[in-house]
């Protein structure tokens, strides 16, 4: 995961516009609300559990760093998913990637 990734969720975080943890990401997802859904690539019981789902809502979805990583870089402990909200942080997420 690149420096610039784990900022843009920082800032997001700061923000008020992640959702991490199974129960608000699934909450959201139920809602079909969502910019950006973000899989740790040692998760792959995660993997199997929200990508099915996420291309049903036509959510973009990257598998980037470990849990360990994504954790830290929202000051959380460790997380397998994390749930941008806004369209702005998940637009500049997904520049930053490609």
């Amino acid at each position: 995961m690149t420096e610039r990734i784990k900022a843009l969720l920082g800032f997001a975080r700061r923000a008020g516009k992640v959702c991490s943890g199974d129960a608000q990401i699934e909450a959201m997802l139920k809602k079909g609300k969502g910019s950006l859904l973000i899989l740790a690539e040692d998760s792959l019981g995660t993997h199997k559990k929200y990508i099915k789902w996420a291309e049903d809502l036509k959510l973009s979805v990257i598998i980037v760093g470990n849990k360990q990583e994504l954790g830290l870089s929202i000051g959380l402990s460790p997380r397998a998913a994390i749930l941008i909200m806004d369209q702005g942080f998940a637009k500049a997420i997904l520049e930053v990637r490609s």
